[in-house]
């Protein structure tokens, strides 16, 4: 059994916070790569207990979070950038995972809650408002691998619920902020919901191996999130100190194409400059 897992830092227990964990250079950078690596790795282990064989991990953050030396010895690992869709998915994989995962911008109770980055205000695809985690879930449905297991912070796990009512996920923190942070600028944004309650590292770590070791039990019982072309996907961008409000309007007759980018795309100003 060959699985697919896509990974993020966001939703890892002990990052914080995006300007000190997220890049190169970033105080706790290096950590929050360790931290992520052995998330997966948990991951792993609990596959390989109910009995998956193998394992491609896509390096999914943006500035890219494995550690390579501390990956899974039965792990294959896709990184380096710059890198694009389709993350080395394809039509082999029995299954996916998402791992580490944080819930989509302005998500209520969130823990560094964005889509694609901070400056995203809201996206929809087909009129559904849609994030990392639900892209990410169409991209394994685009070649028929379904997302079987999510791992991240509790708004996350519950938009994969909301996506997938029977989908297994692990829950390794809380964020302590209710409410939005739609209309806000980027820069508010990045410092709207960084407080949260995290279990301790190797705590997650364990709650992750049992929750994929079940998740690959209970597979055929888990259903999918689905939809239909054509594709029309609307991102709305924050305001910056020197850029208005502004809106992406993309139209594809194909997900993949919708992904590259290749599709018909208009923008338009929300706010007057």
């Amino acid at each position: 059994m060959k699985i697919f897992i896509m990974t993020d830092q966001e939703g890892v227990a002990g990052v914080v916070n995006s300007p000190d964990y997220a890049a190169p250079g970033a105080r706790w950078y290096e950590r929050a790569c360790e931290l992520t690596t052995l998330e997966v790795n948990a991951a792993i282990e609990g596959a390989l207990e109910a009995g998956a064989t193998d394992f491609l991990v896509a390096d999914g953050h943006g500035h890219g979070s494995i550690n390579v030396t501390l990956l899974h010895p039965r792990a294959q690992l896709l990184t380096g950038r710059p890198i694009f869709y389709p993350f080395g998915c394809d039509n082999s994989f029995d299954a996916a995972f998402s791992i580490g995962q944080h819930a989509m911008s302005n998500a209520d109770g969130a823990h560094l809650a964005h889509t694609g980055g901070f400056i995203v205000d809201d996206q929809t695809l087909n009129g559904i408002p849609i994030g990392e985690l639900g892209t990410n879930i169409l991209l394994g449905e685009y070649f028929g691998v379904p997302t079987i297991y999510v791992s991240g912070d509790q708004a996350c796990a519950d938009e994969a619920k909301n996506l997938i009512p029977n989908i297994e996920t692990s829950v390794v923190k809380w964020g302590v902020k209710r409410g939005s942070a739609a209309g806000l600028s980027k820069e508010e944004a990045l410092q709207f919901n960084n407080g949260a309650i995290h279990l301790s590292p190797e705590v997650a770590r364990e709650t992750i191996r049992e929750g994929a070791k079940r998740a690959v039990q209970r597979r055929h019982e888990i259903g999918r999130f689905q939809l239909q072309p054509p594709f029309e996907r609307i991102t709305t961008f924050r305001h910056t100190h020197t850029e208005p409000k502004k809106r992406r309007i993309e139209k594809a007759d194909d997900f993949m194409q919708l992904l590259l980018e290749k599709g018909d795309d208009v923008w338009e100003d929300v706010e007057p400059k």
